[in-house]
C-alpha cells in the first residue's frame, strides 16, 4: 500500500503510518551515531545548535511556541521552552502523542533517555550539564497541549485550539516531507501552517534533502517528497514566509545508516509577511 502512495495521495499516506513504531523510530534515529554528542558532525548536534541559535538571537519571542508533527520526540523545543511560557506539541499518530505523554507525567517506560539531549542543550545555553534536571521541570512546566494535528486540512488544529491571533512561532521537524504525496501537498500543508501564526510570527522549520523514503518501524517504509534546496525556498515564498536563513548539513557517509536515503537536512528560519 505504501508504494503506491504518491499516486494514491494523502489518504494512502495517512495509512502508511498505520504501522509506525516510536521506539524504532526513535532507535533508528536518535542514537549513535546519529547523536553522538562527542562528534561535531554529527547530525543531532547540529539541528540541536541550530535550534538553540534561532531561538537566543532575540528576534524569536511571544507567548505560544507550537511544534507541527512533533512524531515521539522532544528535541525541537528544549531551546524554545526557555523562551516561551506555553508549549503545544502536536502529531497525527495517537501512538507518538501517548509517547510525549509518558515523558511529559514521567512516568518512565519511554523509547528515549533524552537526558543526554537535555544535557547538551544545557551546555548551548552556558549552564552546567548537570542542570539538566531543571530543564526537564521547566519543559514539562511549560508544555500545556499535546494535540491531534492534519497538516492536509485548511485548519490543522480543532477549532479554538489556538488564540484567534495565532501562535507566536511554529517549529515543524522532518513533518511535511514525509506525509506528503508530492511537493504541491507538502506546500499546500506549508500553507496551512502558516494560518496558525500571528502576523510577524516566524517558523523553524527542519527537514529532509534528498530522501525519498524512511523506515518507521520494522518492515514499515514510508515514502517521502525528495526535496531540494531550491525548492524548499520557492514552497516558502509561495506560501508566504520571508527567508531569514537556510543552512544545510550534509550526511557523513557513516550517518546513512540504511533506515533512509536521506542525503542532508536544511534548516530554516522564516518570518511571516
Amino acid at each position: 500500500m505504501c508504494e503506491k502512495a504518491k499516486e494514491d495521495g494523502v489518504a494512502a499516506m495517512a495509512a502508511c503510518y498505520q504501522g509506525f513504531d516510536p521506539a524504532a523510530y526513535l532507535q533508528y534515529n536518535y542514537t549513535p551515531p546519529r547523536a553522538d554528542f562527542e562528534r561535531q558532525d554529527s547530525i543531532v548536534p547540529w539541528k540541536l545548535g541550530c535550534l538553540h541559535r534561532a531561538f537566543t538571537e532575540g528576534d524569536v519571542s511571544g507567548e505560544l511556541l507550537v511544534d507541527i508533527g512533533s512524531g515521539p520526540t522532544l528535541y525541537q523545543v528544549l531551546s524554545g521552552c526557555e523562551v516561551f511560557n506555553r508549549v503545544i506539541l502536536t502529531d497525527f499518530l495517537e501512538v507518538n502523542r501517548q509517547e510525549l505523554r509518558r515523558w511529559l507525567r514521567d512516568e518512565g517506560d519511554c523509547g528515549l533517555d533524552w537526558t543526554p539531549y537535555l544535557q547538551h542543550v544545557c551546555k548551548l545555553e552556558g549552564r552546567q550539564p548537570s542542570e539538566w534536571t531543571e530543564k526537564a521541570a521547566r519543559l514539562r512546566a511549560v508544555v500545556s497541549d499535546i494535540l491531534p494535528v492534519d497538516v492536509h486540512r485548511p485548519q490543522p488544529l480543532a477549532p479554538g485550539a489556538l488564540p484567534s491571533v495565532g501562535a507566536d512561532c511554529l517549529v515543524s521537524c522532518f513533518c511535511l516531507e514525509s506525509v506528503s504525496p508530492d511537493l504541491a501537498a507538502f506546500t499546500r500543508a506549508l500553507g496551512h501552517i502558516q494560518g496558525l501564526l500571528r502576523p510577524s510570527g516566524h517558523l523553524l522549520l527542519i527537514g529532509a534533502l534528498g530522501e525519498s523514503y524512511y523506515f518507521g518501524g520494522p518492515g514499515v517504509k514510508i515514502p517521502v517528497v525528495p526535496l531540494n534546496e531550491a525548492e524548499v525556498c520557492a514552497s516558502l515564498k509561495e506560501t508566504g514566509f520571508t527567508l531569514i536563513r537556510l543552512e544545510v548539513y550534509t550526511l557523513p557517509q557513516d550517518m546513512r545508516v540504511g533506515v533512509d536515503d536521506v542525503s542532508g537536512v536544511f534548516f530554516v528560519k522564516a518570518k511571516k509577511e
